[in-house]
């Protein structure tokens, strides 16, 4: 080769990410991305309801292994996520830099607090039971205990703004309790979003129990927060007209609703974002008598 040949660059084709496959939408079509001065980036697939379908389908077929697994797991699965990401910061200080219009030392501040925040969810994994379960006090002879467990199949509609801190802090919550999750990545600046799809491939993470979809909340979300086999919805990245349609189509089924809030996500989570998204079930069983005292176990 001539050493004044110049070299072309090779231009990375982003694709969906749904049950743990990289698939093109099945409807052809792709949209341009463009960075915060209005170059051109990428294109994105434009996902259909066909799309939509699939991932709740990928969603759902996951959901019982891996609510099934143990917490402790769960949260190695988790931090395997941080330590893959970790690996690969360059490339997301690069694409958040150019999807958020940030220097690269803002971008590089951002990346960081996205992995501290799956470190900080794998934390939590088997702890939010003892948080929000216990034993309950009744007036009787029984044990009357009280446990979380995942509402089931999730869809997210992720922040337009914060397109990978913003992003991590919707999905990390939802998985780390044991649901799964269909996600709509930022319509404008998805790009992050879709590599985060490579990161989870191969971070031990179950395929289907996160399912990544770009294109437009407007129509996918109508038939997503419809969906029978769909139980919640966080509406975070929905816009106020936009919300209040899928809050409206999600009570068909009764879903558990997150509504959009004003929310800094630099700043430490709570645990509601993961208490938002479980069920509470309740279990009462005698307690016995051991004899004529009256004693009981």
């Amino acid at each position: 080769m001539s050493e004044s040949a110049t070299r072309l660059s090779v231009f990375k084709t982003y694709k969906l990410y749904v049950g743990g496959k990289f698939p093109r939408s099945e409807s052809g079509r792709v949209y341009e991305v463009t960075d915060s001065k209005g170059k051109w980036l990428a294109n994105a697939p434009l996902s259909s309801r066909k799309d939509a379908r699939d991932a709740v389908v990928a969603a759902r077929k996951a959901f019982g292994g891996w609510a099934g697994a143990t917490a402790y797991n769960r949260g190695q699965v988790l931090y395997r996520v941080a330590e893959m990401l970790e690996g690969r910061k360059g490339q997301f200080v690069h694409e958040v830099a150019d999807a958020e219009g940030l220097s690269k030392s803002k971008a590089a501040a951002v990346v960081d607090a996205a992995i501290d925040r799956w470190v900080w969810y794998a934390g939590w994994t088997d702890k939010i039971a003892q948080v929000v379960g216990g034993a309950n006090p009744v007036a009787g002879p029984y044990f009357n205990l009280s446990s979380p467990e995942p509402t089931g199949v999730v869809t997210v509609v992720a922040p337009q703004d914060s397109s990978f801190l913003g992003l991590v802090s919707v999905i990390a919550p939802v998985i780390a309790t044991g649901n799964t999750a269909v996600v709509i990545a930022s319509e404008k600046s998805p790009l992050p979003a879709l590599s985060l799809g490579e990161v989870l491939a191969t971070s031990d993470l179950p395929g289907g129990v996160v399912n990544i979809l770009s294109g437009k909340a407007a129509e996918m979300g109508p038939h997503l927060a419809a969906h029978q086999d769909v139980n919640a919805i966080d509406l975070t990245g929905a816009g106020a007209d936009l919300a209040r349609d899928l809050e409206i189509a999600a009570a068909d089924n009764l879903k558990r609703v997150l509504r959009p809030r004003t929310e800094d996500f630099a700043e430490s989570p709570g645990t509601d974002r993961m208490t938002a998204f479980l069920e509470t079930k309740t279990v009462w069983h005698p307690t016995g008598s051991l004899g004529a005292s009256g004693s009981s176990y």
